[in-house]
């Protein structure tokens, strides 16, 4: 079964394109992802089963890697561990298993983190374009989903609507300080090192990344954001977040097969190239076969990371 909405007895803080984000109290809050997918900015009218799972149980199993590295905001995503720490959702069990992440409540910084080892996606539209990323010169002579010569720390703006937009790590400075974007820039790289040698192993190139951070504790302080207890927050190395391609089908020069929502962008292309749809909501009807490939490349990413199936009962 898909989760395509949640109803929790909890106050709702926020629904955006994939989590439906609850008010536990004043420290914590409840993240439960639904199976929604987005393409192009629009959220599709039909869910794609596990997804939502994938996404939290994959973040989970990162973190857990990354606890040496780096703070982060999750408590559990133990099913029986969030109904005996909130009663009221023992009735709603079959909606939050195995989805559902119970996380310390912080304030997040207004800023993308984003690393690149490869040039694709926007950063290769711009690149194309002007010869830049964020408005500054990379190297001449690099192709489509080339390896860059060292990892590109790219932040970008949060965008409540349509696109973030990709900013300088100057303008990052400005817009939290130059503390704080320091060590963003350090955590997100430390995640996505460690990130490329798990994948490595497992015979997956991750092309780039993006990261979340907040900030929790005992407040901000009279400097800022600077003095703040920084976590990791959101999803972590995830098809939503992040680009993972098949090392052995790699080939600079052009786009590369993916495990994520790729059978869906490429049915959408194709309705937007025969005039069929126009690229704004509501989005045309997805047929069964899309959906069920689409949630397939989600759970053999999983598979092929994890090196374990899915738990689609009871998460621990």
């Amino acid at each position: 079964m898909a989760v395509a909405e949640t109803s929790l007895p909890l106050p709702l803080l926020r629904r955006g394109k994939v989590r439906d984000v609850y008010d536990v109290d004043a420290d914590r809050v409840l993240l439960v992802a639904t199976d929604r997918i987005s393409a192009f900015d629009v959220v599709m009218k039909e869910p794609v089963p596990y997804k939502g799972m994938v996404l939290t149980q994959l973040t989970a199993w990162w973190l857990r890697h990354l606890e040496p590295i780096v703070r982060h905001h999750l408590l559990t995503i133990g099913t029986d561990a969030i109904i005996r720490e909130i009663p009221p959702l023992a009735a709603h069990a079959a909606a939050i298993a195995g989805r559902s992440m119970l996380c310390v409540r912080s304030e997040v910084f207004p800023v993308e983190c984003v690393v690149r080892g490869y040039i694709s996606g926007s950063a290769w539209k711009e690149y194309l374009a002007r010869g830049t990323l964020a408005g500054e010169a990379l190297p001449e002579g690099l192709t489509e989903s080339a390896k860059l010569p060292a990892p590109l720390f790219s932040p970008a703006t949060k965008a409540e609507k349509g696109h973030d937009e990709n900013i300088t790590t100057l303008m990052m400075a400005e817009l939290i300080g130059s503390d704080a974007a320091a060590e963003l820039e350090n955590l997100t790289r430390k995640v996505y090192d460690f990130g490329l040698e798990v994948a490595a192993r497992r015979g997956i190139i991750i092309a780039d990344t993006k990261l979340e951070f907040g900030y929790a504790g005992t407040g901000r302080g009279a400097a800022g954001f600077e003095k703040a207890r920084v976590i990791l927050v959101d999803e972590v190395l995830t098809p939503d977040s992040s680009r993972f391609w098949p090392a052995d089908r790699f080939e600079p020069g052009r786009a590369q097969p993916s495990f994520d929502k790729q059978p869906l962008r490429d049915y959408l292309e194709a309705e937007r190239r025969s005039g069929r749809w126009n690229g704004e909501y509501p989005a045309p009807p997805l047929p069964a076969e899309v959906v069920d490939e689409t949630s397939e490349r989600y759970l053999d990413l999983y598979r092929r990371l994890t090196l374990s199936p899915l738990n689609t009962g009871n998460a621990n």
